[in-house]
Order: C-alpha cells, then structure tokens, then sequence
C-alpha cells in the first residue's frame, strides 16, 4: 500500500489543499492529511473545527483519514506508516522551503517528499489570505471544498 501524509495548519482547508488531495488519491493508496500543531502560527479555527471542515470535504472518500499531530511532521509519517509526504507548491517561493524540509526529511529517515504543482486557478489562493478576507467579513465560500461551510 502506496500511503502519504499531507501535512499542513490548514487554517483553513482550502479548495487549493483539496485539489492537491484528489490528485493525490491518483499516486496514492491512502492519504492522512495530518493537521500539526503549529506554535508559530495563530490559528482562527480549532483543531476539531479544521479535522470536522476536512472530513466533511472528504465524506465520500474512505482513503483519506484526518487527524491532528504535535510531533515532527516525519515522525508522524513514521506512526503512520507513511513512506510519501504529499506537499503543494504555488509558486517558486515555495520551493526552496519545500525542498531544504524535503532534502531534511529523507536525510533523516527513507520518506520522500512528492510535490504537485498547484493548478493555475488555484495559485493565489491560501489559507491566509482566507483569513484576512474573513476578518473584513468577506465571502471566502469559493476558496473552500465542496460541502465545508465556515
């Protein structure tokens, strides 16, 4: 069994983070997207709102579970018997960041960072500006999967 974790804040989960996830499920067997705690990061949702956001998205899709961790994103692919760590990429800022963790996580055990290139539609969207467009009392429901309400 082919498994990857997709690990992120996800706060919140948006239609960029779902459309890496459907992707995936093509590579995949299975795919734990992992909710980390973040002490750097101030959330606006709590873990059980973020994990009931993210099952609701996924209801029909048993190959991907949602959970939350406070480990080292690797060692929580090692818990969960992962062998991938699925990650998205925006832009070429992204890379250098994914890269340097990616080239760290396989020098510190055999799990590969797999990255998928976000689709064009999707680029501009992420969590934060989600977030900044909340706080103006915005309508963010294009940003967000199919099913999940905030």
């Amino acid at each position: 069994m082919k498994r990857a974790i997709f690990p992120g804040t996800f706060d919140p989960f948006t239609v960029g983070h779902y459309s890496i996830v459907k992707r995936g499920l093509h590579i995949f067997d299975e795919i734990v997207i992992g909710i980390g705690h973040n002490q750097s990061k101030k959330t606006l949702f709590t873990i059980e709102k973020r994990i009931e956001m993210i099952e609701k998205a996924f209801e029909n899709e048993p190959r991907v579970k949602v959970t939350a961790y406070s480990t080292l994103t690797v060692d929580f692919a090692t818990e969960w018997q992962a062998d991938f760590i699925l990650r998205g990429l925006r832009s070429v800022g992204d890379f250098e960041y994914e890269r340097t963790i990616g080239d760290n996580n396989r020098l510190l055990t055999r799990i590969e960072t797999v990255i998928l290139f976000t689709e064009a539609e999707y680029a501009h969207i992420s969590s934060t500006v989600a977030r900044d467009l909340m706080s103006y009392g915005k309508d963010i429901s294009n940003f967000l999967p199919p099913n999940v309400k905030v």
